[in-house]
């Protein structure tokens, strides 16, 4: 398998073909193409610190507990998403033994970093928000130390509900059940020093 330039712009067909040749992974949405930028250790160790948890609170459940790798699908648009961490309430479609892609998930993560935070809060929100299995969409941002979570309503718009220093917890994601103290959610993250300082 061997990186290919990005086919833009590109169909649905086209890109699940030439995604499944791809060694790194790429979203779609509104028939363009985006590199999935790879993770750091902070990144991955909220992930890590997530899944343990939510597979513990969902243990013996209908909901399965996917991270990083299985895309979502949303219809309405004919994009796909990978999201960080994702809990579904269905099997998701399978193709010759692979998981390829959910299209009902109840909850949705994204761990924050500098290169995706405005897509992970402004276009990437606003798909997953055509879902209507979708019940919270959290951000977790591992250098401010922040979660925020933006919980569906009976109105069907979305509410936000934060947890900082300030402010500790335990988050509490409705939607599995979990209260999730906000030291768990960080333990392990190592605080990176300022981009914006330059040394002397």
């Amino acid at each position: 398998m061997v990186n290919t330039p990005f086919p833009q712009p590109c169909d649905a067909a086209t890109y699940l073909a030439w995604e499944a040749s791809q060694t790194e992974r790429h979203e779609l949405y509104q028939g363009l193409i985006r590199l999935r930028p790879g993770a750091t250790a902070n990144h991955n160790t909220v992930c890590g610190n997530l899944v343990v948890a939510l597979r513990q609170q969902l243990e013996g459940s209908d909901h399965r507990v996917f991270a990083i790798d299985l895309r979502v699908h949303v219809p309405s648009l004919n994009a796909y998403l990978y999201p960080d961490v994702m809990v579904d309430g269905t099997a998701p479609n399978h193709r010759n033994g692979r998981s390829l892609l959910a299209s009902t998930p109840v909850l949705v993560v994204e761990v924050l970093s500098d290169s995706t935070a405005t897509w992970d809060r402004g276009g990437k929100f606003a798909a997953y928000r055509q879902l209507p299995s979708l019940q919270e969409y959290v951000l977790i941002d591992p250098q401010a130390r922040t979660v925020e979570l933006y919980r569906r309503n009976a109105a069907q718009r979305f509410e936000l509900y934060a947890w900082d220093a300030r402010n500790p917890g335990p988050c509490e994601f409705a939607s599995v059940g979990l209260q999730w103290p906000l030291e768990d959610v960080f333990e392990g993250v190592v605080m990176e020093p300022p981009t914006d300082v330059v040394a002397a």
